[in-house]
């Protein structure tokens, strides 16, 4: 045999042993994982090692502003591996370590920790809970610093085992908006359910070995596969705005003691919700916000459907604003039922305008309009309503919309009486935010659109998915019908049911709605479902709201009444203090004219002294106001109160720079100043809550 054939029979033979050899190791694999796997797994069991889970780090979730809504906190369970440390490292500073976790657990003295920690290193443990209370990020910085620890895991032994805890800055703020985890970490409403899989990210799995006392030590091996942390969502709510809503809101329930109540605020463009509450009274007369009336609560929405009432007869050309209705005494009959306006205890209105049947809410002048046009054929009106989009979900990105219900004639509970009383908003079931994207679409030029509150994901500053607006319908009604509906609107604030609510400054649209409630199939007079629906300011609409609340108590419990006032408040300190929203203070305009001086807000007596050197009529109705601000009636100067509540944030805007510095620090505020002349805009709206330490930015020009 020459060499040539003897390296190559020793190949072949070195290639067969090869072959052999990864034969063999296959079989041993598959002959351990599916033959004695079972075996294999019930000894790790009992030696203690298995495989957990890693949990990610949860999302965050912001408002508009980058505000932080909820995010996820880091937190600490301090474990220690005795074993690790060298003698020398050991015995230097196992006093020194004993006494700083005596110190700062106040559990055990430094001696007992000393004993504690000697023990375990003699019986040779490897993983010794030193305590078992969690520690926040703060002081895990602060005990790597300490002796032995310093070293690090893998030489000193400390064991830092990392449990995430969701926390909400703002607490009870959009607290049912915002949603919450159980006990198990698990999304249970609001945008963390509905947004759950992007948020929540992909778990891990890690290597653990049960030691004594039934804790689990990671093993730490390269097997171990690492957790990818959720995305963060970024919503549409606008902090400010949607504390002032809350708020207001609230007020209005502890005043009228009611059930519950909702608002919900939109931009009439973009549709996105810039505040949405909803609060329920607890038995202890409390109120939380526990169920999202605004997505999920269905209900007979009353006199705000009256929009869509007047829509489809002017659509169907059947009427004009200024057409007759006879209204008799505030009662009509339908078979064997009696419709009646809130009127007819004194008489009723008798001859009413189809403006005024509207702004005055007439049950049986609507009633009567619509009987008398589609009563031969009822389903046209329903046809024309919800070709609108009205009736059918928003696809909205919360989880449990409700599904609204506008009967059809061919339904089993149709009746005679169906047409007439579909027509004032009962028989019906429509959710508050449904009936706003409704009103939205007049607001924005016919345009229905479709509401939203997450605008984009975030990875970092990494944009993963965005959102806007779908446009759910074009044009629900001609511009001729769309222009109606606006000036029927506008009178309902300024001459019928909300005129409680007009102001000198800016124009209101809107529809109050006051439902009876239906309690075990029968409708309760004296309860009541009370709404307000709108836009403002109605000449160029920038937002829409809605606000409900249900049965308040109190002689005068009707929408004009309870929800109409919310609505005006959260209008006022959007109108106060956005400068763009309106024109320019009146007084600046009349000081153009060499009527009067420049004047906003500042002292009182400062400014009633200088204006009565320069001759200027000037009045106060009240007494003992300290600041004020100014408005213009007729030929003088009409002072208003200037102040907040101790714990809210006043409204500085228009003062001078030292009358600012005084009330803002006088109210615990630290203050950071740009620009000359006076106050133009606070960086923290007025009416939201002081908290402490809290820092404001005032711009001057």
């Amino acid at each position: 045999m020459n060499i040539k054939q003897s390296i190559l029979l020793r190949v072949r033979i070195a290639f067969l042993a090869v072959i052999a050899f990864v034969l063999v190791v296959i079989y041993r694999i598959a002959d351990i994982q599916f033959v004695q796997g079972d075996d294999w797994r019930k000894q790790a069991q009992e030696i203690g090692l298995d495989y957990k889970t890693i949990k990610a780090t949860r999302g965050s979730i912001y408002a508009d502003g980058n505000d932080l809504m909820a995010t996820s906190l880091p937190f600490y369970k301090i474990a220690f591996d005795p074993s690790l440390a060298n003698d020398n490292t050991f015995k230097t500073g196992i006093d020194s370590l004993s006494l700083l976790l005596s110190k700062f657990f106040r559990d055990l003295s430094p001696g007992e920790y000393r004993k504690k920690i000697s023990e375990a290193r003699q019986s040779r443990k490897r993983y010794l809970v030193l305590n078992n209370r969690l520690i926040n990020y703060q002081d895990k910085a602060m005990m790597e610093k300490w002796p032995i620890f310093r070293e690090g895991q893998m030489i000193g032994g400390v064991i830092f085992d990392k449990e995430d805890r969701r926390h909400r800055p703002f607490k009870a703020l959009a607290q049912r908006t915002i949603g919450g985890l159980n006990i198990d970490g698990v999304a249970t409403v609001g945008i963390e359910k509905s947004f759950d899989h992007y948020l929540a990210g992909q778990d891990g799995k890690g290597l653990y070995q049960r030691i004594a006392g039934g804790n689990w030590m990671p093993v730490n091996v390269a097997s171990d596969v690492k957790p990818r942390n959720g995305y963060d969502v970024y919503t549409t709510i606008d902090i400010n705005l949607q504390d002032v809503a809350q708020n207001s809101l609230l007020r209005q329930l502890e005043k009228f003691e009611a059930a519950y109540g909702t608002v919900v605020l939109m931009e009439v463009k973009t549709g996105e919700i810039k505040a949405m509450s909803n609060l329920t009274r607890t038995e202890s007369g409390n109120y939380v916000e526990d169920y999202n009336y605004a997505v999920q609560g269905l209900n007979d929405p009353g006199s705000t459907f009256k929009l869509a009432s007047m829509l489809a007869l002017l659509e169907a050309d059947k009427i004009e604003l200024t057409d007759s209705v006879d209204t008799n005494d505030g009662t009509v009959k339908f078979y064997d039922r009696t419709m009646e306006d809130q009127s007819a205890w004194k008489g009723g209105y008798g001859k009413l305008t189809v403006q005024e049947v509207f702004e005055k809410s007439s049950n049986v002048g609507i009633s009567k309009l619509v009987d008398q046009y589609f009563g031969k054929d009822p389903q046209k009106y329903i046809d024309i309503i919800k070709s609108t989009g009205l009736g059918k979900p928003l696809d909205f990105q919360m989880i449990g919309e409700g599904i609204p219900y506008i009967k059809n004639v061919d339904d089993k509970s149709w009746s005679g009486t169906s047409l007439p009383w579909m027509s004032v908003g009962y028989e019906t079931s429509i959710t508050p935010l449904q009936t706003l994207a409704f009103y939205n679409a007049v607001a924005n030029d016919g345009k229905m659109i479709q509401p939203i509150i997450v605008k984009s994901i975030r990875k970092g500053n990494q944009i993963v998915e965005e959102f806007e607006a779908k446009t759910l319908d074009k044009k629900i009604a001609s511009k001729a019908t769309l222009e109606k509906l606006k000036i029927m609107l506008e009178g309902v604030v300024e001459r019928g049911t909300a005129k409680n609510i007009k102001n000198d400054y800016y124009k209101i649209a809107g529809k109050t709605g006051t439902a009876q409630k239906l309690i075990n199939g029968r409708y309760y007079k004296q309860r009541y479902y009370a709404s307000f629906a709108g836009y403002f300011p109605a000449d160029e609409p920038l937002y829409s709201c809605i606000v409900v609340i249900d049965d308040p108590k109190g002689w005068n419990s009707f929408g004009g009444d309870v929800s109409a006032p919310v609505f005006k408040e959260i209008a006022d300190m959007i109108f106060a203090l956005d400068l763009d929203l309106h024109d320019k203070f009146e007084g600046e305009r009349l000081a153009k004219e060499g009527t009067f001086p420049v004047i906003r807000a500042g002292n009182f007596d400062e400014l009633n002294k200088l204006l009565n050197q320069f001759g200027i009529s000037n009045h106060m109705e009240e007494e003992n106001v300290e600041w004020v601000r100014a408005s213009v009636n007729n030929n003088a100067i009409a002072w208003k109160p200037n102040h907040s509540q101790s714990n809210l944030v006043p409204n500085v805007e228009g003062m001078t720079l030292r009358d600012a510095l005084y009330i803002l620090e006088n109210k615990g505020l630290r203050v950071n100043v740009s620009g000359t002349g006076r106050v133009l805009r606070q960086s923290i709206y007025a009416g939201r809550r002081i908290e402490k330490g809290t820092t404001i930015t005032i711009e001057l020009g």
